[in-house]
């Protein structure tokens, strides 16, 4: 499992690369309105219109404290943080092309899935799953996301 995920970050680790070096245009970006900003990554970066997420949990915005209330909460609250961060670049949910779905409980998946459609207008991104063995902050899902500039 840990060789599959290391694998999947080399290859978009390549990919981001590759698009940064076409054009040269590369933006770190942090606006602070989910996450403090002194933690050690960019909530997204943009590259050439693509931008790359971090991966969200369900945390109360500002705060590294996850909601209270099971997972649907903190899905629900998950998917808001991705629409914030979204938002405070110039994208909606609808510019977001791929995500990838980490759980701590695969059981959890019926529930997540639940939260997670009510997200979309039957228009869903590509989308990865696995089951984690530990996420931050002790979270059950973490959600990364990439979304495309519409022309």
């Amino acid at each position: 499992m840990k060789k599959s995920v290391t694998a999947l970050c080399i290859v978009c680790a390549f990919s981001i690369s590759a698009l940064a070096q076409e054009s040269g245009r590369v933006e770190f970006l942090n606006s602070g309105k989910v996450v403090p900003t002194t933690l050690p990554f960019s909530e997204a970066v943009n590259v050439n219109g693509m931008l790359f997420l971090s991966g969200q949990l369900g945390n109360v915005p500002g705060t590294l404290t996850l909601v209270q209330g099971g997972i649907r909460e903190e899905a629900r609250q998950t998917m808001e943080n991705i629409k914030t961060v979204l938002e405070a670049h110039g994208y909606g949910m609808r510019n977001l092309v791929k995500c990838t779905v980490m759980l701590a409980d695969m059981a959890d998946w019926p529930a997540f899935n639940e939260v997670y459609k009510s997200y979309f207008n039957n228009r869903y991104p590509a989308r990865s799953a696995f089951g984690a063995s530990g996420l931050a902050l002790g979270a059950r899902v973490e959600v990364d996301c990439i979304a495309a500039a519409r022309e």
